[in-house]
């Protein structure tokens, strides 16, 4: 017999949101942590780690086909009131995740030398991010399980609960960071290399971690067992959600290793000012990211229980709250911008590139939002061809042609690049709202849910 379910309609976006804000908060700081501490070590460290990392991204992105889906279709599942079946799902997001970490960990420790060449870095820089993706690749198949267990667990509503595995998982790679740049205690220093190894061995504390609290909170009991033998009705749902959401990810992954190839040509200043500005520029929509997964969950809850009135609703009123708060904190970084990039190096020529591009994000913030609230949730609500569709066109149409004629046709630059990208998230915020004012739910077939 199913068990009531009805407190998974009734949580509030903020009972969801704010661990969720903290746990963006904390996983963002260590990448701006990271970023900083290598940037006293090395500018050219900074920068091939930068680089490396957007590489590793593209592949977490496979990862986040299970989970994206595992995220909707749990949250409907309860949302229905069958509890069963969102576990029964939990099991086979697990199972399928193992296999994919194990793929592309091999992927990338064998052939990552030869997908790093592809971004034309040389000397120092290459070497540094070769590095990291070499060790890093380990860490993958570790990444690859937590991101199935941490969508069970906040789908199940225990987002405080991944919240606290952040926050250790943080502490160990902040720990080891210290120990790897600045040799305290008479320790050799280890530079890029004990930077990695910090993030292999975080890593796979939080898998350690989140397989304890799947057992203690959702009385989940995950055994290899589950390995092999995920149910392949449940894998075909998963990847029908996750790989056209994953797909617009993707998409957005890959349009900018092209236009970080633009900004490697104007120059390593530029380069370094775009890996410290990426890691600012994540301050500005940490508060939407946040607020946006909480919506999400809410919104499959309610499409899953019928409640689409409720749905449409929560939607713009998100959207609403996140375009203010990103407008206000891109205009504060804007008007401290010196000081802020001063912190991370004292180059004056890259201060002089960042500056002007810190007042632009101001302009791209408010469209991001848009963005990120409303495409999360008309995946939730099962329209999850129309992200990618929308995204392919506007990010390869707008954003990498836009990037190269206003940075390097029009000498632009930097500056350039995030004009463009500006259009690119107004362009497909506007699409996201017209969508989503149309209620896709009545137009479109809702996900299916097993009984």
């Amino acid at each position: 017999m199913e068990e009531p379910t009805n407190k998974y309609q009734e949580q509030s976006l903020f009972s969801i949101s704010w661990p969720l804000f903290i746990e963006l908060a904390l996983h963002m700081g260590i990448g701006i942590i990271a970023t900083f501490m290598l940037s006293h070590f090395s500018d050219e460290a900074a920068a091939g780690v930068g680089v490396a990392n957007q590489l590793l991204n593209i592949f977490i992105l496979v990862f986040t086909v299970t989970s994206i889906g595992a995220t909707v279709l749990i949250s409907q599942n309860l949302g229905a009131g069958r509890l069963s079946k969102a576990h029964q799902l939990s099991r086979s997001v697990f199972g399928l995740n193992v296999w994919f970490g194990i793929v592309v960990s091999l992927i990338v420790f064998f052939f990552g030398e030869q997908m790093l060449l592809l971004f034309d870095i040389k000397g120092k820089v290459f070497n540094y991010g070769l590095t990291f993706v070499r060790i890093c690749g380990i860490s993958l198949f570790f990444e690859s399980i937590s991101l199935a267990l941490s969508a069970v667990l906040r789908s199940h509503g225990y987002t405080k609960e991944s919240m606290v595995v952040t926050v250790v998982m943080d502490l160990i790679s902040i720990i080891g960071n210290i120990v790897a740049i600045s040799g305290v205690f008479g320790l050799p220093i280890t530079g890029v290399t004990g930077v990695s190894w910090s993030m292999v061995i975080a890593r796979a504390f939080a898998v350690i971690a989140l397989i304890y609290l799947v057992y203690d909170r959702l009385s989940l009991n995950l055994t290899i067992r589950d390995i092999f033998t995920a149910k392949k009705d449940d894998i075909q749902e998963l990847l029908a959600i996750g790989i056209p959401s994953a797909g617009e990810n993707l998409s957005y992954q890959l349009s900018q290793l092209i236009i970080t190839s633009f900004v490697v040509s104007m120059g390593t200043a530029s380069l370094a000012a775009r890996v410290y500005i990426l890691n600012i520029n994540m301050i500005c929509f940490l508060f939407t990211v946040a607020i946006a997964q909480g919506t999400q969950l809410l919104v499959a809850r309610y499409i899953g229980g019928k409640q689409y009135d409720r749905a449409l609703k929560r939607g713009i009123r998100t959207l609403k709250i996140s375009m203010v708060a990103s407008t206000i904190t891109s205009l504060l970084i804007a008007l401290i911008g010196s000081p802020i990039l001063e912190t991370f190096t004292e180059d004056p020529a890259i201060i002089v590139i960042g500056l002007p591009v810190l007042w632009a994000i101001v302009f791209v913030e408010p469209g991001r939002a848009m963005n990120i609230v409303l495409m999360g949730s008309l995946k939730s609500a099962g329209d999850v061809r129309f992200p990618v569709v929308i995204g392919m066109l506007s990010m390869w149409g707008i954003a990498v042609s836009l990037s190269y004629l206003l940075g390097i046709h029009y000498g632009l630059g930097l500056l350039g690049v995030w004009l463009a990208q500006g259009a690119d998230e107004w362009l497909r915020g506007c699409f996201a709202l017209k969508r989503w004012q149309m209620k896709p739910w009545e137009r479109i077939r809702k996900v299916k849910i097993s009984v």
